[in-house]
């Protein structure tokens, strides 16, 4: 009995697709600049700048939320899921404030993502990180970074292999090592994010725009070595373990909801009666 294909609450087409794109693209050079710049860039001269400039991100990315929107006709359904869930997530972020990588949000990112698809995924991340930073107080330039970056993390659980057939414990597994791996790599172009600004006065961790890329990457390694190693590897660590535990329940909660939600169900009227 061949498997049912699993509803996806945002479907990407060709311009939501297009603007993700150039977003990605935009997020790319925004993080990876200090390897991409050769070292007679100019660019360093507007270090305190560059945050601020990047922050123009925002705009693209409500462009692909509304592009998504306009596309599939994210219909109140949708609208309502995505609203309790980055209200979850908003409310499950503060839970590992000030304590290393107790960050339980990273889980149901992986979850909701894997159940409802890439595109929702994308949307999911983005407003979800957007919403704590105003519950938090964590409003600045580093946001939007955040919003792209758990974009992606979401993303990506919708692009793993076998969504409509793959279950039981081969699929918590897959979630698990994809969560272990995805926490990394956040953690990771985070540190992108702001490691070009810090002071120069940890010189053998700084970023130096007159040093070759290998040079570079070697100090970006030391600095994400010393100052995220522990963060990190708890983060991904409680990915793992939550979705190990709780991952089989809500699965199978968030694959109900979507059922029973029917987003791919077109809308018809009744004729009016005579």
């Amino acid at each position: 009995m061949s498997a049912q294909r699993q509803a996806r609450a945002v479907r990407l087409g060709p311009r939501s697709v297009a603007a993700l794109a150039l977003v990605s693209a935009v997020g790319v050079a925004a993080f990876g600049w200090p390897f991409l710049t050769p070292p007679t860039s100019r660019l360093s001269a507007h270090a305190q700048d560059a945050p601020w400039l990047f922050a123009g991100l925002l705009v693209l990315l409500v462009a692909v939320v509304a592009a998504a929107i306009s596309e599939t006709g994210l219909g109140p359904k949708a609208v309502a899921m995505l609203g309790v869930l980055a209200a979850t997530g908003a409310a499950l972020r503060p839970i590992g404030a000030g304590t290393a990588g107790i960050e339980p949000m990273f889980f149901l990112m992986v979850l909701s993502g894997r159940v409802l698809g890439p595109g929702f995924g994308f949307v999911l991340g983005s407003v979800t990180m957007f919403a704590s930073a105003l519950l938090t107080g964590g409003v600045g330039p580093w946001l939007p970074f955040q919003m792209l970056a758990m974009g992606w993390f979401a993303m990506g659980a919708g692009l793993l292999p076998g969504p409509d057939r793959l279950r039981g414990r081969a699929e918590l597994v897959l979630l698990a090592a994809y969560g272990f791996l995805a926490a990394f790599a956040y953690g990771t172009v985070m540190n992108l994010a702001g490691w070009p600004f810090m002071s120069a006065l940890a010189s053998h961790v700084a970023f130096d725009p007159h040093a070759a890329v290998a040079g570079n990457l070697a100090r970006f390694l030391a600095y994400c070595l010393a100052t995220s190693l522990g963060w990190d590897l708890g983060r991904a660590v409680v990915t793992v373990v939550l979705t190990l535990t709780l991952g089989p329940a809500i699965l199978r909660a968030l694959r109900r909801a979507t059922r029973r939600a029917a987003f791919e169900t077109p809308v018809t009227f009744d004729a009016p009666r005579t």
